[in-house]
């Protein structure tokens, strides 16, 4: 499955240059954008920003939501999320009552499946239309999300991922993954072995030792992003693990011209599934991600895994960016 439309590769950055979440200049891709091309004045007021895995604007990861994006191009659509600037925008499409179709545009490229976008735009149509069950079809498949109000009065939504998987990766992979991190094997966790999760897209999962080492994380943009493009990741799935109810999370995004993702709700139900794939986990169980903090944007990601089927669900609150 390829997750992404291919683009050339962005300048080298790490996440010690600038702030992590705002996109490089978007590149020429198999998506043209034409040098004059702008976004009107219409297009922009179709789009609505929100934060996904916090409720408070200033936590969470970013994301515009398009409630009705019939009659965009894909073109029209890229061109939008490039505007917007956020690491995804996600473009709903209605099928029927409570029932969409769903496309996401980081500003570089197409994703199959984004967790903190769906979040956002499950909590706009909740808005809109009430709570309860939503159904998004997606290219990753089709994602459940089931929204409601919370003991505070805000609003949070679970989604449903498509069922996980987890594969080995090849020794010579991981070596230069550890290389443009700068880590070294003796930085991993032994009780949390490297492996290739799967929620919606391909993430690496790769475990720190020490709390430390995660908070210091600087790595090679390019190297990083030329790998992750060959080997079809979508983020890095880097984690800490505080206790077995509690885990803290980094994810680079370089295929999507981001140096961090603040809230990663993809990677968090690969990672979900990891931890049952591998016998780490009894299921039922459930425990909380805690991503964004060493970046300044706080976000919690409320993970469940099920004891009799492999699909992982992620539950996050939402609030509008003024």
């Amino acid at each position: 499955m390829s997750d992404l439309v291919p683009t050339s590769a962005p300048r080298n950055r790490t996440s010690g240059d600038r702030d992590a979440t705002q996109p490089q200049e978007t590149a020429k891709r198999e998506i043209q954008l034409d040098a004059t091309t702008t976004v009107d004045r219409g297009e922009a007021e179709r789009v609505q920003r929100l934060v996904g895995f916090s409720s408070d604007p200033n936590g969470g990861n970013p994301a515009g939501v398009v409630l009705d994006a019939v009659g965009l191009s894909d073109a029209d659509m890229l061109r939008i999320a490039a505007d917007v600037g956020y690491s995804e925008t996600a473009f709903v499409f209605p099928r029927g009552e409570r029932e969409h179709d769903i496309r996401f545009f980081s500003p570089k490229a197409e994703v199959s499946f984004c967790g903190h976008a769906t979040i956002a735009t499950a909590v706009a149509l909740a808005e809109r239309d009430g709570t309860g069950r939503i159904d998004l079809h997606t290219r990753a498949g089709l994602i459940t999300v089931d929204t409601q109000v919370d003991g505070s009065g805000r609003p949070t939504a679970t989604l449903t991922s498509v069922p996980t998987s987890v594969r080995d990766v090849e020794p010579a992979i991981l070596d230069e993954a550890l290389a443009a991190l700068g880590w070294s094997g003796d930085d991993l966790d032994p009780d949390l072995p490297p492996r290739i999760a799967f929620g919606g897209n391909d993430h690496l999962v790769l475990a720190v030792s020490t709390r430390e080492k995660l908070a210091a994380l600087s790595y090679d943009f390019d190297r990083l992003g030329k790998l992750m493009a060959d080997q079809d990741w979508t983020t890095l799935q880097l984690v800490w693990r505080e206790s077995p109810e509690l885990f803290h999370a980094r994810d680079p995004f370089p295929p999507g011209g981001v140096v961090e993702d603040a809230a990663t709700g993809a990677a968090a139900a690969a990672f979900g599934g990891y931890l049952k794939h591998l016998g780490l986990v009894t299921p039922p169980t459930a425990f909380r991600i805690h991503q964004g903090f060493d970046m300044g944007r706080p976000s919690i990601l409320d993970v469940e895994v099920a004891a009799d089927h492999d699909r992982i669900r992620v539950t996050g609150t939402a609030a509008r960016i003024q």
